[in-house]
């Protein structure tokens, strides 16, 4: 046996820790440039346990040396002409090769390399993983993720000898069979070498899955990291859902920043361990126990090891040139982190940048169960539930698909479903995986799928509406539009987006908008935080010992329940401020109404009942106010934790609401107490414009603050007199009226006459791109508009410039 026949990712990376010990001296030919690339990566100190492989051409050898050919091409004969089913061609083709001998030289290598290993790591006959790579396997297009075999925890040289032939064996599963039809590969074409490698005591440590660019939008700055404890079995074939953190990748090496930018805790219901006994046997090898109430409360990984991966995924990204898609693995007994696998990622980075579809969901009924969603994509279907892949017959084409988990088994079904839908699993799970691959819309982890929903039910699958997806009842009322990319307009005027939902913001990162110019925090507060900030600051003034369990669960593991809130916080608005870094990302402080604080966990305790609420105790009054003065400092050190620790100096603060300038100076004053000095470390504070005072002061307002941003929505409601949501004055709630458009152009004049920039955040442009025309006539700076009207926002301010200039 040579090494001169590496054939792909996988089998590189296990080479790693032989090449760092100078073992593999001699590689040439068309492989000679494979020694410096792990030269560079090794000196990167990327981890990767000690192994060996049989190559490509040992399995031509294997079968060449017992003449299985001809028998090969016979059975597949029988399978493309009809005379033999999909699972009597595979099993026969399995069984063929499962009988064969090993040739006397490849397997005195194996043998002899296997004792190498258990050599150099001082054990005898070490616990090793059996894993399969195929010469067709990761390439750009196709990822043949989970077609062939991996075989744990194996013992011994015979079961070694045993699990290589399996594995030679699973690169003609059934799954694998149909996946390489599917692309259009010559079955007898493709081979299959075979990676050996020191077993990673992640059975009692950790494993997951890593890749260098967000799954669902492509966004290639962050890199996502799923983790579960145990072996990393249970993740890749989403028999868990695992924890998932995500890491903005620029700020690695940003000094004194800790860019984490997402964390959220996973089930992680159980865990894979070593078997009892020596078997080569997949299941044999390994089981699966379940979890303790601690493990599933604590977060697999701590923040260190979190950046340490992210590091590993850039270093490897970097170096073969494409986005990656990595396993990983944590040795329970020295801490040690592993990369296992590395290959190129092939959905995202392949997707067409010149248009994007935008899914809009409508009427719709009742929501029946949530989860992750996988794609951006919106279905409806009848349910079809198959809990074991024994039953995939019975899949009815174009249903969706309801399972507790899949693994590679499931693809020939999985490719013929409206869309899926998962007990179990993350965002890389095979379920995950494969529908990205397949283009099918996907709900993962969902928890109760297989209960709640029931055969021939007609649902609706959305995953349009951020990170969570929804399954309705019923077929809901679903639009579609093309968003096309190609030659997209320069204009003079900046035109931003409207952002709140951190789930969703990555999915308009191909947009070319100037930045953020609306990032509404009680978005956030509402949907990643959920407990009203005084229920914390003031948690023994808490009514019911209900509520405080409840708070008790969200704020689990912090010993300081405020500092849930300002982590929870400080991540949400993190993931908006990084799609368009370095441009500026606008946060607006919390402008919820009293009646909207209230319906927060334990908001109901500390809010006031107003009949007005609209024009009652909101923004900027509520900041310097002792009845809300501590959430508001939580608010401080949320964004101060944003710009600083995180290292989003982009970001610029905006206060809502600001009636007089007695207020705008208590409001500054507050901030500075909390670390937020204006001006300070680069920090820029903006008022909102939308109270008539805001124009008739608008000179002393823009001595105290650095710019403004016009909210059309209640500028017009206060300068007409008119409630926004009173269908009686509909008609009459206009922000084209010349009393409205008197107040832009007079904001907008003093404010220049200051220095200081003007923006608008409302609606009117997005519902109307035509207002765009009238606000870049009267020299408005910025528009920040809804990225589903970005483009005819932007053609608008084009238009308007031509005409203007």
């Amino acid at each position: 046996m040579t090494y001169s026949d590496v054939k792909s990712t996988s089998d590189t990376l296990i080479w790693l820790e032989h090449l760092k010990r100078g073992d593999v001296a001699k590689v040439g030919g068309k492989n000679s440039s494979l020694g410096e690339m792990l030269h560079s990566l090794s000196a990167a100190d990327i981890r990767v346990p000690p192994g060996f492989a049989t190559t490509a051409e040992a399995y031509r050898m294997f079968l060449g040396a017992n003449n299985f050919g001809d028998k090969l091409e016979q059975e597949l004969g029988k399978l493309a002409d009809g005379r033999s089913t999909l699972a009597e061609a595979g099993s026969a083709i399995r069984a063929i090769i499962r009988s064969g001998s090993w040739p006397k030289q490849i397997e005195t290598d194996i043998r002899e390399a296997y004792r190498e290993l258990g050599r150099r790591v001082g054990r005898e006959n070490p616990s090793v993983a059996v894993r399969s790579s195929a010469t067709a396997e990761d390439l750009p297009d196709a990822s043949f993720a989970g077609q062939q075999e991996t075989f744990l925890n194996v013992v011994g040289e015979e079961a070694l000898l045993s699990a290589c032939r399996r594995c030679y064996a699973s690169l003609f599963t059934d799954r694998a069979i149909t996946y390489r039809e599917l692309k259009g590969f010559d079955h007898l074409d493709v081979a299959l070498s075979v990676g050996v490698q020191l077993m990673v005591r992640s059975d009692i440590g950790g494993s997951g899955v890593m890749f260098s660019l967000d799954t669902e939008s492509g966004f290639d700055k962050v890199a996502l990291i799923t983790a579960a404890w145990g072996l990393g079995e249970n993740v890749v074939q989403g028999a868990v859902s695992p924890d998932e953190y995500q890491v903005y990748k620029p700020f690695l090496d940003k000094k004194g920043t800790t860019p984490i930018i997402h964390k959220a805790l996973g089930a992680k219901e159980i865990k894979m361990i070593y078997g009892t006994g020596k078997d080569s046997g997949k299941n044999a090898a390994t089981r699966n126990v379940p979890t303790s109430l601690a493990e599933r409360e604590s977060f697999v990984l701590n923040d260190a090891e979190i950046l340490e991966l992210a590091r590993m995924a850039t270093t490897i990204e970097a170096h073969y040139g494409c986005p990656m898609d990595m396993e990983w693995a944590r040795d329970g007994e020295d801490g040690t982190l592993y990369i296992v696998q590395a290959r190129p990622e092939t959905v995202q980075s392949h997707a067409k940048a010149g248009a994007m579809k935008s899914y809009k969901v409508g009427d719709h009924g009742k929501v029946l169960a949530k989860g992750l969603s996988v794609g951006e994509a919106v279905a409806t279907g009848e349910v079809c539930i198959i809990k074991s892949a024994e039953h995939i017959d019975r899949f009815v084409d174009g249903s969706v698909l309801v399972t507790s988990t899949t693994d590679p088994d499931w693809v020939p079904i999985m490719k013929r479903a409206s869309a899926i839908v998962t007990d179990h699993g993350g965002r890389t799970s095979h379920a995950a995986i494969i529908s990205r691959e397949l283009g099918v819309p996907a709900i993962v982890g969902t928890g109760d799928a297989t209960r709640v929903l029931h055969d021939g039910q007609s649902i609706t699958v959305s995953c349009a509406e951020g990170e969570d997806g929804v399954i309705y009842e019923g077929k809901a009322e679903v639009s579609v539009s093309e968003i096309h990319l190609d030659d997209v307009p320069e204009t003079k005027t900046r035109v931003m987006l409207n952002l709140a939902n951190p789930a969703a913001a990555m999915r308009w990162w191909r947009l070319p908008a100037e930045g953020v110019g609306l990032a509404r925090m009680e978005f956030v507060i509402n949907n990643e935080v959920k407990v009203h900030p005084l229920a914390l600051t003031r948690y023994d003034q808490l009514p019911t010992k209900e509520v405080k369990a409840q708070i008790d669960a969200l704020t689990c593991g912090y010993a300081d329940r405020t500092e849930y809130f300002v982590d929870k916080l400080a991540m949400g608005l993190s993931r908006i401020a990084a799609v368009y870094y370095p441009t500026p990302t606008i946060i607006r402080m919390s402008d919820f109404k009293t009646n909207e604080y209230a319906d927060l966990l334990g908001g109901a305790t500390f809010e006031p009942k107003e009949s007005n609420p609209m024009i009652g105790f909101r923004g900027a009054s509520r900041y310097y106010s002792d009845a809300y003065k501590d959430g508001f400092a939580l608010e401080c050190k949320a964004i101060k934790k944003l710009r600083e620790d995180m290292g989003f100096d982009n970001v610029i603060v905006m206060i809502p609401f600001c009636r007089t300038l007695d207020e705008a100076d208590k409001v500054l004053a507050v901030m500075e107490e909390n670390g937020l000095k204006r001006g300070e470390n680069g920090l820029q504070v903006y008022v909102m414009c939308e109270i008539p005072s805001n124009v008739i002061s608008a000179d002393a307002f823009a001595d105290r603050f650095d710019g403004f941003s016009i909210g059309s929505n209640d500028l017009t409601q206060l300068t007409l007199g008119i409630d926004r949501d009173s269908e009686a004055l509909a008609d009459q709630f206009d922000e084209r009226d010349p009393a409205v458009l008197w107040m832009i152009r007079t904001v907008i004049e003093k404010a220049h006459a200051k220095g200081r920039k003007v923006g608008l955040c409302g609606q009117a442009p997005s519902n109307d791109p035509g207002f765009a025309r009238l606000l870049v006539e009267a020299g408005i700076d910025t528009i920040s508009v809804t990225p589903d009207s970005f483009l005819s926002v932007k053609a608008n301010v084009k238009a308007a410039e031509d005409t203007g200039s």
